[in-house]
């Protein structure tokens, strides 16, 4: 950070990712489903997250070769910022790591259905295969003969890691009701834990320093507080405002003789981070 904010670091280029805060109904509000990544991840290590990671190339390539049902590409694309193909792969990141971590398909044999179970053999083997890059997303759609669901989508939020990080992520999240018959699981070789649990109860046991997260994770969970039900959430994933969040750092007097920096997230002030010298406060984009 300091070298950063004294003009002697080159940040990395960010990866894109996508992240998706799946949620369900219960008698007392909507639920999310989160992971605890294990304690011997380099990134985030023991921080609850959501399901997501990096986009897969292939997934860029050919964007004609996913099945596609939902709003179009170019819809996706003015949405997300980015161009066509570029939106494809966000999007595809997005459907296909909820599956690989927590087991939930949002495709259906047409635009107008959705999966009823991904719990099978056969299902666990696609999973495995598309964890380990040995086939790519679209010819598994191709050969299970389904359509990518991207309706079932609502863009949330899109945070960049702090440029000071080495490992660096342009994330965007996403909200998604869990699909009817499917349920989750603990599918990712990242996460020792995962729970369903309410935005309210996830916020306030973070407030009383119970669970870790990242800026991005309580950022996004706050902000389902005001939603009754999924399908309020996601009907107001129109109308968020996807600027990406990017972390601030700069130099400042210390009081005494000395330098500190301030590393700040532009309208979440409440991670503004006084960093002495040897410091570091994290401050990731999952």
């Amino acid at each position: 950070m300091r070298a950063l904010a004294e003009g002697r670091l080159t940040p990395v280029v960010p990866r894109r990712a996508a992240t998706v805060l799946l949620l369900r109904d219960t008698e007392r509000g909507p639920a999310v489903h989160m992971l605890r990544r294990r304690a011997s991840m380099a990134f985030a290590a023991g921080a609850y997250a959501y399901p997501g990671g990096a986009v897969d190339p292939r997934d860029e390539s050919d964007r004609h070769a996913v099945a596609w049902a939902g709003p179009p590409r170019e819809e996706w694309a003015r949405r997300l910022g980015v161009d066509e193909a570029g939106a494809q792969a966000v999007v595809c990141a997005a459907v296909r790591e909820t599956f690989e971590e927590a087991g939930v398909l949002l495709a259906g044999p047409d635009p107008e259905t959705v999966v009823a179970d991904t719990t099978g053999e056969d299902w666990e083997a696609d999973r495995a295969a598309l964890v380990a890059r040995e086939v790519s997303f679209a010819d598994f759609l191709t050969r299970r003969g389904l359509v990518l669901r991207s309706d079932l989508l609502g863009a949330w939020a899109r945070w960049i890691t702090p440029e000071f990080e080495a490992r660096r992520y342009d994330t965007w999240f996403f909200v998604a009701a869990l699909p009817k018959g499917q349920r989750t699981r603990n599918a990712s070789t990242e996460a020792d834990r995962t729970v369903w649990t309410r935005p309210a109860d996830a916020a306030a046991a973070y407030d009383r320093g119970e669970l870790t997260m990242m800026p991005p994770t309580i950022a996004t969970l706050r902000q389902l507080l005001p939603y009754p039900d999924a399908a309020t959430a996601l009907a107001a994933a129109d109308g968020r405002d996807l600027t990406p969040v990017l972390a601030r750092a700069r130099l400042e007097d210390d009081g005494a003789g000395g330098q500190r920096v301030v590393l700040s997230w532009p309208g979440h002030e409440e991670f503004t981070k006084h960093v002495p010298a040897g410091g570091h406060p994290g401050g990731g984009a999952s």
